[in-house]
């Protein structure tokens, strides 16, 4: 955590160097510019994106670890509550991203913004920057720790239904997650020596195929479940206060859920990137929104069927992964969990390669002249010839922070409460006040208005949702923390 907060400090001067880069790779290829329109208006290759492939990279990027937690996060709310929250945090995302995608261009100059935080540092300023900047990586670094625990439950779910085939559903088949997120993370210390994301375009394709393939066996198999008459019991409250569940932890339940529900809804930091592959002509931002508004509505279609189905199926005691409620057909669960870990192994490195660009991005302005930090040496393996290259300080960092991510995951194995947590940290700053501030700047709404109070009231309800998503995710990791041992946890 030392490397990495020295490595903020240094995100907006790194924003800088590399924006002066771009400004002199565009100068460069105006040069070059030719009667076949080469190079777009920034001087970078001409875009060719349309409404359809920003549609498939959406859902691409909504549809993800968070599908599984929908049937449990209704389960905590009831059909009326669960499926309002649902339909809310969707809205609130659609209508958030209409008003980024007028902020993909600067005022006045239309210069681009090619990333989120470029566009918060244009209409809001330098210091908003780099709290958006450090939000950002927060979330990074969470993300991979999340999908190192899930990844590791899919594959102790394997094991499971592996020993209730052979000893039945009576067996006392409890394992120790950590074998598994040891063996996640020596793969994905592997996979981090590649030195750029752009390399890693055949993991985004086979993980993207992957997510839609497990969310599809989980909907086919609740609603299989639901539709034989053989789902269990559901209620218009969710799970029912008792002499198992008080008051108190009903509460903290349903707080949880929407954090839950509010991780499979954040996916706004994603979309200015996105937009900036798209064509110039139609107008982007127009282009965006209807690409946003087909992709919202084919998540949330799909979040609907795998939440009312899941709940449907399994009812109250849902658990907290949906693919953990069933056992039959043995080869189609197990295929499942095989394509959520094959596609968690992929975003573990999506979500990672920015956080190593940024503290090796700083490390090589600070010590320029280091080969310990800069130089490559080139490897050849094998008769085929296989050349890659090596970097002492990329291979001594990344090790460093897949072992940490590791160790941390380990002593945080609690699905429901990450994924929790998570959607509070992202949901909020990310999908609602960042894209709300900017639009309010960029129209030059005036203070006191009733237009700005109702975007102030919008962005209130937001930040008190995301407030009690996180402190009942916090108390969530307490109470785990005071029932299990770390390191020592068996399911």
């Amino acid at each position: 955590m030392i490397v990495f907060t020295l490595g903020f400090a240094r995100m907006g001067e790194i924003d800088e160097e590399i924006e002066q880069a771009n400004n002199i790779s565009s100068m460069d290829a105006q040069a070059y510019k030719v009667a076949d329109g080469g190079v777009d208006d920034d001087g970078r290759s001409k875009r060719t994106g349309t409404v359809w492939t920003a549609s498939a990279h959406i859902v691409t990027a909504i549809v993800g670890s968070g599908v599984l937690s929908l049937a449990w996060g209704i389960a905590q709310l009831g059909w009326i509550t669960g499926v309002s929250t649902l339909l809310i945090f969707s809205s609130i995302s659609l209508y958030s991203s209409g008003l980024l995608a007028d902020c993909y261009r600067a005022p006045l100059s239309g210069k681009r913004n090619h990333t989120y935080r470029a566009a918060v540092k244009t209409y809001l300023g330098g210091r908003k920057h780099k709290i958006c900047g450090l939000v950002q990586y927060v979330l990074l670094v969470g993300m991979v720790v999340g999908y190192t625990i899930t990844a590791a439950i899919s594959m102790l779910a394997i094991q499971k239904s592996n020993c209730f085939q052979k000893r039945g559903h009576g067996a006392q088949c409890k394992f120790s997650n950590n074998p598994f997120m040891i063996g996640i993370g020596i793969v994905e210390m592997f996979l981090s020596q590649i030195p750029n994301i752009h390399k890693l375009s055949w993991l985004s394709i086979i993980a993207a195929i992957m997510s839609v393939s497990y969310a599809g066996i989980g909907m086919g198999l609740a609603f299989t479940k639901a539709v034989s008459g053989h789902g269990e019991t559901t209620s218009l409250t969710g799970e029912k206060i008792g002499p198992n569940l008080t008051a108190a932890d009903k509460t903290w339940g349903m707080f949880s859920a929407i954090g839950n529900i509010a991780f499979a809804c954040a996916y706004l930091q994603i979309l200015i990137e996105i937009q900036d592959t798209l064509k110039s002509s139609p107008p982007e931002n127009k282009v965006m929104k209807k690409a946003n508004i087909i992709a919202t509505l084919t998540a949330t279609t799909l979040y609907m069927l795998c939440g009312c189905f899941g709940y449907a199926a399994l009812g109250n005691n849902a658990p907290g992964n949906l693919l953990a409620g069933f056992y039959k057909p043995f080869w189609l669960v197990e295929m499942a969990n095989c394509f959520i870990v094959v596609h968690l192994l992929g975003a573990y490195q999506v979500m990672a390669q920015p956080v190593f660009y940024v503290i090796e991005s700083w490390a090589s302005t600070r010590w320029p002249k280091s080969k310990f930090v800069t130089k490559e040496y080139p490897v050849t393996i094998g008769k085929n010839n296989l050349k890659f290259s090596v970097n002492l300080f990329r291979l001594t960092w990344r090790t460093i922070f897949v072992v940490m991510a590791t160790l941390l995951s380990m002593a945080l194995p609690f699905f429901n409460e990450v994924l929790g947590l998570l959607g509070a940290l992202a949901y909020w700053p990310l999908t609602v006040y960042f894209p709300l501030e900017m639009y309010i700047a960029q129209k030059n709404i005036k203070r006191g208005t009733s237009w700005w109070f109702g975007l102030q009231l919008l962005n209130l309800v937001c930040f008190l949702a995301a407030l009690g998503a996180a402190c009942s995710s916090i108390h969530g990791l307490y109470k785990a923390f005071h029932t299990y041992k770390p390191l020592k946890v068996t399911q």
